[in-house]
């Protein structure tokens, strides 16, 4: 008998087929039993300490999960997810999370009994798309422009947080901003950045109620020279600009010749001339406030001075883009190349104040401002950065509603619908052969998220999931847990709904996973790393270290 030949290097370990399959639904599931105490309004908080002694209290899936280190690769896969919905929708990072290790735990009977991974995906796969059939039947317009309709959907979806002790406050806050950086496309449809133009800023101090969104952007800077700049001024007119306003050096090196003393005096001069030349040029379109995101030399900012300007530099790129929206100024390259066009005149009062020991600069009472700064208030910096977590879902919410008005029913609501839906459609005959099994296992993973949230608010969790099922045997669609007391209720009566685009994007991002690690069949690990070369190189670069240094070695020319 001829013995088997190796090929891989004896230190690679190898996991093929089944074993590689189990080993990747066993981590799936892992990864979901660490959030499954962080979903619905009981959840658990989670402390994290991180690698600098720091600790994050959160009951956020995603900030959980980025916090934590692991080693198996499926596992690190699935953790991708969280971020992705957070991006994405920014709702949902712990029930896409759950879904998927329920995803992956129900095709383990199927591989057991021997049925192929594809036939489990084909199954999987028509499960997704009957589902979104499914949704789109029990989803339902709502008016963007009603503030009160609007409030009630953002707070109820993070009824589940940290900060629903504080009632409506940030649902307001999240509401505001995003209608504050919504602009129209040419072709009509709303464009929101909130990432780009919402700026979140944690000052330390005072209650949170005194939290607010800004007409106007707000920065941690003061103006150059305190003593003789004016820190406030009505009605400004806003000069920005992202060139330097100092005398540019060489790039290279520069050789002058001099002669005699007065050359010296001369080449000064010439300096201090170009950066008069500028200046004069900036004060003729008479602007009050200059700000630049390079350097600004202290001559410039004499000759500033003597104009009656303000000026503050070395601004952060993001910052300024913010103020060019807010104020409907346009950012200028070169001081040569300034319109009247490109002040701003929109902001109604530029200010610098002392909060604490640090000076912030507003620029506020805009008129229609499409960039805004929301000022967070809290008593540490601890519940600050919860509160900070719970508004960046609050605006992903607020966001998806604005972007698509649809809305479906919460508290499990919807999962049992689609899952009674799948189960009715399996019974019809809508799908045939062996992936019946899968596609009904989509189903009876679905039930996963009402269960959590029985088990979490400490319910009865067989008698409570067989009368909801009971309820949506008898077209009971809206009818969901309500996640405070456990008890069987019409979500319509306690207003909890849910974006249809986060529950969307939450199904489908954890079936597609879930197809995505099942079709995985080998795993290979301890592979070794190869030198990296450059296009055109011929052989790796050599590394010395102390022990193999030629000191006699000759550099190149």
């Amino acid at each position: 008998m001829q013995a088997p030949v190796t090929v891989l290097q004896t230190n690679t370990k190898r996991e093929s087929g089944r074993k590689a399959q189990l080993g990747n639904i066993m981590a799936g599931k892992a990864v979901a039993d660490i959030v499954r105490t962080t979903l619905g309004p009981r959840a658990m908080l989670k402390m994290l300490l991180d690698a600098n002694g720091g600790i994050v209290l959160t009951n956020d899936g995603n900030a959980i999960l980025r916090e934590i280190d692991v080693s198996h690769p499926a596992a690190k896969s699935i953790i991708d997810l969280s971020r992705t919905q957070d991006q994405e929708v920014g709702d949902g990072t712990t029930s896409v999370i759950i879904l998927a290790g329920e995803m992956l735990g129900v095709a383990e009977q199927f591989l057991e009994r021997n049925l192929h991974p594809t036939v489990i995906i084909r199954g999987y796969l028509k499960a997704l798309k009957d589902s979104e059939e499914i949704l789109n039947e029990l989803s339902f317009p709502v008016d963007v422009e009603n503030t009160d309709e609007m409030l009630k959907i953002v707070t109820s979806c993070i009824g589940t947080k940290f900060t629903q002790r504080f009632g409506d406050l940030i649902g307001r806050l999240a509401i505001d901003a995003v209608r504050c950086v919504m602009t129209k496309l040419p072709n009509g449809t709303p464009e929101i950045d909130v990432k780009k133009y919402a700026k979140i800023e944690k000052i330390p101090g005072l209650d949170i109620e005194d939290s607010k969104v800004l007409d106007g952007v707000m920065f941690e800077k003061d103006v150059v020279v305190p003593a003789r700049m004016r820190r406030k001024i009505e009605n400004p007119r806003i000069l920005l600009m992202d060139c330097p306003l100092e005398y540019k050096k060489g790039e290279n090196q520069t050789q002058v010749e001099l002669s005699k003393e007065e050359d010296f005096a001369a080449l000064l001069k010439a300096e201090e001339d170009w950066i008069k030349g500028v200046c004069d040029t900036i004060a003729s379109f008479k602007p009050d406030v200059v700000i630049t995101e390079k350097g600004l030399s202290d001559l410039a900012a004499h000759y500033l001075t003597k104009s009656g300007i303000s000026a503050i530099r070395r601004l952060r790129k993001t910052d300024n883009n913010r103020i060019a929206r807010a104020c409907g100024a346009t950012i200028v390259n070169r001081p040569e190349e300034i319109k009247e066009s490109d002040i701003g005149t929109r902001a109604g009062l530029f200010e610098v104040s002392k909060i604490g020991d640090d000076f912030y600069t507003f620029i506020v009472n805009c008129k229609e401002p499409k960039a805004c700064s929301i000022i967070l208030r809290g008593a540490s910096k601890d519940v600050l950065n919860e509160v900070e977590r719970n508004l960046h879902d609050a605006l992903g919410v607020a966001r998806n509603i604005m972007m698509d008005p649809r809305l479906v029913p919460g508290g499990g609501a919807v999962e049992m619908a689609v899952s009674r839906g799948l189960a009715e459609r399996a019974n019809a005959g809508a799908v045939e052969g062996p992936e019946v099994g899968p596609y009904k296992a989509v189903g009876q993973a679905l039930e996963v998220i009402p269960r959590t949230l029985t088990q979490n608010c400490g319910a009865n969790v067989i008698r409570t999931l067989t009368k909801l099922r009971a309820e949506h045997a008898e077209k009971h669609i809206n009818v969901g847990i309500n996640g405070t007391t456990g008890e069987v209720v019409d979500m319509k009566e306690l207003g909890i709904w849910d974006p249809y685009a986060v529950r969307l994007q939450t199904i489908n991002t954890a079936v597609e996973c879930a197809c995505l690690l099942l079709r995985i069949d080998d795993i290979l690990s301890g592979l070794k790393k190869k030198d990296k070369m450059a296009p055109g190189q011929t052989r790796a670069p050599q590394v010395d270290s102390g022990d193999n240094v030629d000191s006699e070695a000759m550099l190149p020319e």
